[in-house]
């Protein structure tokens, strides 16, 4: 990486100097490759540290680099692409479908899923966990929201604590009894958010990281059967809708 000062202007230094960093990681870095230290880069660049972790922290939230404890700073590979396009006859766990169930457990749902669900706040729903990896790193977890009396009535049998060594079977078990019934739409949305601190823990990002959160509600009958909120890194994969080649 040559030499660049940063001059001053009417764009921030922190600014000028990420479109500079930018422009070296595309030129002068591999994927993986370990950035000098901060003491260095700031040297290089005439700029003050706190200008030049600023710089950092916006290409970290952009995807650009990673920050590893005891490895520093490195490349991050291009974002994963997922299509998130909603298939209309497509259920959780169907054919092509690449995402692992993790768990199975049983309790109330969060206020917003019930209203989506049109089910009182106080009915349980069985919930089933997922997560979705892609480039060696994680992308996505989700919980999907489905209430006993939409799966035929009764809860489904067996533990439900997430603690069961069979507990992701019980997961697939459920998907399986959403399988029997027809699906007549699909509605999904994306919106930004912030990571909770469990999904912070699995996604490998700190509490309160951006994110990408697609809530999809499954439709039969005229009825929301289930209700999926999954949680994609902002900073590891780009959402696409439809078919890029088309």
């Amino acid at each position: 990486m040559g030499t660049t000062h940063v001059e001053q202007g009417f764009e921030p230094k922190h600014r000028q100097l990420k479109t500079v960093l930018s422009e070296a990681l595309e030129t002068e870095f591999a994927v993986g490759q370990v950035l000098p230290n901060e003491r260095e880069l700031a040297a290089r660049f005439g700029v003050a540290r706190a200008t030049l972790r600023q710089a950092l922290e916006q290409l970290e939230l952009d995807g650009r680099l990673q920050r590893r404890r005891g490895v520093g700073t490195t490349v991050a590979p291009p974002r994963t692409v997922v299509d998130v396009s909603a298939s209309p006859d497509s259920w959780p766990g169907g054919p092509g479908d690449d995402w692992d169930v993790t768990g199975r457990t049983r309790g109330l749902p969060p206020l917003t899923v019930a209203r989506l669900l049109g089910t009182a706040a106080d009915e349980p729903v069985e919930t089933v966990h997922r997560y979705r990896g892609g480039d060696g790193r994680p992308v996505a977890v989700e919980v999907l929201y489905i209430p006993s009396s939409r799966l035929g009535g009764s809860a489904v049998a067996g533990p439900a604590d997430g603690s069961s060594a069979d507990d992701a079977e019980e997961g697939r078990r459920v998907l399986r009894r959403l399988h029997r019934f027809a699906l007549d739409g699909l509605d999904r949305s994306v919106e930004l958010g912030s990571a909770t601190d469990e999904d912070a823990g699995r996604l490998g990002r700190l509490p309160g990281a951006p994110v990408l959160v697609v809530t999809s509600q499954y439709v039969v009958a005229g009825t929301v059967a289930a209700v999926g909120v999954a949680t994609y890194r902002a900073d590891t994969c780009r959402l696409t809708i439809g078919d890029r080649n088309g």
